[in-house]
């Protein structure tokens, strides 16, 4: 090969570097499976159930400022506005439509990005079961029990089964589910027959999946976290003093990022400190 050539086919190279740098600092790309994010710094993938109000949106808000890709989901994303404002100001959050108790939805979600590694699963989507004046003995609507059961319980298990090749698939592999103190059964509080035993089936059923080896055989690590008492509509008209949900997200996150397979199972406050059963 002659000089000029060595010269030409060196200036090609570098082009096509030139090139491939620019596409990837410029914009978005699409995976296989034709689900497009913003080309970033690779922080992570976390997917996030009821994204779109309270404690879910502010994991979504520090997770996209931390760089990661954030799938936020929500039963409406077209009226998620402060949800929308996010994606708007971080190319790396991508909003999809899912209600957790819509079980054909989250199998199509999960075949949308069948290509798409999840290094954080975040359950959180979760309902109190309106008033509890339906939760007191002799006035238990076993309507709203039932689904409360099926936002709080069965919603965290199916979102699981579903996404579970992707998570193992990922550098982090992490199922996490937001539940609460208040489904300690070892700590119970009076009353609440409904939101209280919808934490205690959620918790004993990640922790039987941090048990289960066709799980931790992967690598997977299943923990549960208790995100205390937060100052979000969620919590509006309880009589306690509250934390703010960036307080509570950002202990949380460090909580994620803690969890190994030696504490997998357990359940901790947004504090670090392990919640009894």
């Amino acid at each position: 090969m002659s000089n000029n050539s060595v010269t030409e086919w060196f200036a090609a190279q570098m082009v096509r570097i030139f090139l491939f740098v620019a596409l990837l600092a410029a914009g978005p790309v699409m995976t296989t499976s034709g689900v497009l994010f913003a080309a970033s710094a690779d922080q992570g993938t976390v997917l996030i159930t009821g994204a779109n109000r309270g404690i879910g949106l502010e994991f979504t808000r520090q997770y996209a400022q931390k760089g990661w890709k954030v799938i936020a989901t929500c039963r409406n994303p077209g009226a998620a506005t402060e949800l929308q404002m996010i994606a708007g100001e971080h190319p790396g959050v991508v909003i999809e439509q899912l209600d957790v108790t819509d079980h054909p939805r989250i199998d199509t979600l999960a075949e949308k990005y069948r290509d798409t590694p999840i290094d954080v699963l975040l359950n959180n989507a979760g309902i109190s079961g309106r008033h509890l004046d339906s939760q007191s003995a002799g006035r238990i609507d076993i309507d709203v029990f039932n689904q409360v059961m099926a936002v709080n319980n069965i919603g965290p298990l199916k979102m699981a089964e579903a996404f579970l090749d992707h998570v193992a698939a990922s550098r982090e592999k992490k199922i996490m589910t937001v539940s609460s103190s208040v489904g300690s059964i070892s700590k119970p509080f009076g009353g609440g027959y409904i939101y209280g035993p919808s934490k205690a089936a959620v918790d004993i059923v990640m922790r039987s999946m941090s048990r289960d080896r066709s799980v931790t055989d992967r690598g997977i690590i299943v923990g549960l976290l208790s995100p205390g008492v937060v100052d979000t509509d969620f919590m509006k008209g309880v009589p306690m003093p509250k934390i703010s949900p960036q307080e509570s997200v950002a202990g949380m996150i460090a909580i994620i990022d803690g969890f190994t397979v030696e504490t997998a199972g357990t359940l901790r406050r947004y504090n670090g400190e392990v919640v009894g059963w």
